[in-house]
């Protein structure tokens, strides 16, 4: 392991011991940690802030966006609980380093971003560096990706001021939907969303977040 990586995964082993409190564990899935440490972060922040690729804090992408913070990113997808046979829906392809993540995890990922030319970007380099299971397209988060639908699981890399009913619809019972509820620029919440077998919708917040906002284009 790199060195940058060792570093990188140690400030998110701090992050969880310090907020364990809040989000109910020591440790993450030893899998997402794992994948964490393989994914190559730097391949997918420009150019000139590779320096800062494996600093434990957001940067920004271009247009309005921003990659998460590693920390954030390891810890939502521990929150979705993937197993190897799982679905799962992305809104916010941003980079594509969350859906190289999540492409490790589970069967397939299907991800939407609402800027044009970061969806194209992303698709390109998640191609170039061999994730294949990826299907991208650009389009309204909000309204989710019915025509896969449904999915184990559902997770939203930008804040929105609720959790939107198209979503919950299309999570599978059992599924888990990860998503930061919140107004731009003001307090928001990292939420899990579990639907169980009967259909009922469990909410649950986990520790606050600041995310960019969730737009429909």
């Amino acid at each position: 392991m790199k060195k940058n990586t060792r570093r990188m995964i140690r400030d998110i082993e701090s992050e969880v011991k310090y907020t364990r409190e809040m989000i109910g564990k020591d440790e993450l899935d030893a899998r997402v940690m794992d994948v964490m440490a393989r994914v190559p972060r730097e391949a997918f922040v420009p150019p000139e802030l590779q320096y800062a690729a494996f600093d434990n804090g957001p940067l920004p992408i271009g247009c309005g966006q921003t990659i998460s913070q590693p920390y954030i990113v390891a810890l939502m997808t521990d929150m979705l609980q993937l197993e190897p046979g799982h679905r799962v829906l992305e809104i916010g392809t941003g980079s594509g380093y969350q859906t190289a993540i999540l492409s490790l995890l589970c069967e397939r990922v299907y991800t939407m971003e609402v800027v044009q030319e970061l969806s194209e970007a992303a698709a390109s380099l998640l191609k170039r560096l061999g994730y294949h299971n990826i299907e991208t397209c650009a389009g309204s988060g909000y309204d989710g990706w019915a025509e896969h639908a449904p999915y184990d699981g559902i997770i939203v890399t930008a804040a929105a001021p609720y959790i939107p009913p198209a979503l919950i619809e299309q999570l599978t019972a059992g599924g888990r939907l990860v998503i930061p509820v919140g107004q731009p620029y003001s307090h928001q919440e990292l939420m899990l969303l579990e639907k169980d077998r009967q259909g009922e919708s469990h909410v649950q917040s986990i520790l606050g977040v600041a995310f960019v906002p969730l737009v429909s284009g």
